[in-house]
């Protein structure tokens, strides 16, 4: 009769769910689970620390459309893994973390990183929960992978007593569950469905909105569908490339004057959160009609006074919907609405050519931001984080494909860029993968660098280097002239962090360089660094549509 301990039934149940790489930071009492991991063949990516090995699973799981994987001990190891979790959740990303507590029978004894676990992990996620038995460790795993996955995706955390990793049991007693249900994706109500097709063929200045739950869903080729009968779309940060930003619709460079003249806007996948600043007046016209598809109903009760809310896939409802549309003619097309908006784009656009063309030293974030676009395929990741250098590659930097853009997402989290992008690499090691990062924002995770080249994560990274957050310009502003370096950084050699663990790096101070050196980085087969010196004083001049 053969035993496993619970670190083998983890295994063996994952494995059995198609997963087939997980993250974490080996400590016990989940040593054993690595170990098991490793034995089954599931890929174990050891990061430096668990904020950083939990962003490499959710994007991981993101790029794959799965749940990623997170394996974490005890103590402060869970609580360090609260970030990754609550950011997950909030940007709906799948991430399934299972933690190591302290053994049962010493509980309240002052065992050693002795904490309630659960307790921590439970308003970060969509369900947290301490594993009762040996018997039921797949059972729950089964539950945990399904419940991060579906409706609205988020984290899950699953607690796991010392003593059920360790102790070995009969394998013949496991409740292993190894069939998946068949789910139907979940249908819009035809009635709502007529109503809001109504109100796109009535409006004079329709707009959709794409959010990352479009991505999430597939539904670019129907939302392509939509936008061709001439209705602009807009979309948010992680929402783009669902229809690709070379569509003649994508109005993002005119956003300001597309949310607050629209007269009817269709949100889908999205929220009506901060990033669209709650659906209401300023940013949105007064008497403004707004329509809403989500896979969770409660989403319709915000900050915006939404008039129809379609519980649905994305996906199956914009599908249906163009089957409604079809034949009719919009109003939109006796307007100028289309025209305006495209005139207003190019305007935007204009203003920031001369910026991007600049041979200034040093080198401003708009030259250096055009130039990494001018270096990637069509199909590449890129992940973004930092402040000013977000902002500007908003505007510049474009996306082709669903699920291929990463930043710091609804919570606005600094650190997850170089993580994130390990995560994607190893879920897309054919394609580009790209981190174009502030120097702050890569320094809240530099030490990953070594579990890339660890693990083959042939990243490239590019650090826009400017001396501190958003430049000087808050050293600048909010602390005294003759204040210390607070929010501004000494001048770093951040390529040297790559040199030490083998990679590619290369210093660039002159414009001329940073094509060449980007070429160059994309090409050497490992982990690579291209740290550019750009202006402390840069703004985001030159794109204030931005917001």
């Amino acid at each position: 009769m053969a035993e496993l301990n619970g670190g083998e039934i983890i295994a063996r149940q994952l494995k059995a769910a198609g997963i087939d790489t997980a993250f974490g930071v080996v400590a016990g009492p989940m040593i054993e689970v690595m170990a098991a991991m490793e034995r089954e063949g599931i890929t174990v990516v050891n990061c430096r620390h668990e904020v950083s090995a939990g962003f490499a699973a959710s994007a991981w799981g993101w790029a794959r459309g799965k749940p990623g994987v997170l394996v974490v001990g005890s103590g402060p190891a869970l609580t360090n893994a609260i970030t990754p979790m609550y950011v997950a959740t909030e940007s709906a990303m799948p991430l399934v973390v299972l933690g190591g507590s302290s053994a049962s029978k010493e509980r309240g004894l002052g065992a050693f990183q002795e904490a309630n676990q659960v307790a921590f992990a439970a308003p970060a996620c969509k369900w947290a929960t301490q594993v009762d038995s040996q018997e039921r460790i797949a059972e729950y795993l089964h539950l945990a992978l399904g419940r991060s996955l579906n409706g609205r995706p988020g984290s899950v955390y699953l607690d796991f007593p010392a003593e059920l990793i360790r102790t070995r049991f009969d394998e013949d007693a496991v409740l292993w569950r190894t069939n998946e249900p068949e789910i139907t994706a979940p249908h819009p109500d035809p009635a709502a469905l007529s109503a809001v097709a109504d109100m796109l063929t009535e409006a004079e200045r329709p707009l959709v909105i794409m959010g990352k739950g479009a991505g999430w869903a597939e539904a670019g080729p129907s939302l392509q569908r939509l936008v061709d009968l001439g209705i602009p779309f807009v979309s948010s940060p992680m929402g783009r490339g669902s229809i690709p930003d070379d569509h003649p619709m994508f109005m993002n460079a005119a956003r300001s004057s597309a949310l607050s003249n629209a007269d009817a806007v269709l949100m889908v996948g999205g929220r009506f959160n901060w990033v669209f600043q709650f659906g209401r007046a300023p940013r949105f016209a007064q008497g403004v009609r707004l329509a809403h598809i989500d896979i969770v109903a409660e989403e319709f009760y915000s900050g915006a006074d939404i008039e129809t809310g379609i519980v649905a896939d994305c996906a199956i409802a914009v599908d249906q919907l163009n089957g409604l549309l079809e034949g009719r003619r919009l109003r939109v097309s006796t307007t100028d609405w289309v025209s305006t908006l495209s005139e207003t784009r190019s305007r935007n656009e204009a203003s920031s050519e001369e910026a991007m063309a600049s041979d200034e030293v040093p080198i401003n974030h708009f030259r250096l931001l055009r130039d990494v676009r001018d270096c990637l395929d069509r199909d590449a990741t890129v992940t973004v984080d930092a402040e000013l250098t977000m902002g500007v590659a908003r505007a510049v930097i474009p996306s082709f494909g669903s699920r291929m853009r990463l930043n710091s997402g609804t919570t606005g989290c600094m650190g997850t860029g170089l993580p994130y992008a390990i995560g994607a690499k190893l879920a897309r090691p054919e394609q580009q993968v790209v981190a174009v990062l502030g120097d702050y924002a890569f320094g809240a995770a530099a030490m990953e660098v070594e579990t890339a080249a660890r693990v083959g994560a042939n990243i490239v990274i590019v650090v826009s280097n400017n001396g501190g957050i958003a430049g000087h310009s808050i050293q600048d502003r909010q602390f005294a002239e003759d204040a210390p370096p607070i929010a501004a950084l000494l001048p770093i050699a951040y390529e040297k962090t790559v040199e030490m663990v083998g990679g590619w790096s290369r210093r660039v101070e002159d414009p001329a360089d940073i094509i060449p050196a980007i070429k160059e980085a994309l090409s050497a087969n490992t982990v690579a660094l291209v740290n550019v010196l750009t202006d402390p004083k840069g703004r985001r001049s030159g794109s204030a549509y931005l917001g």
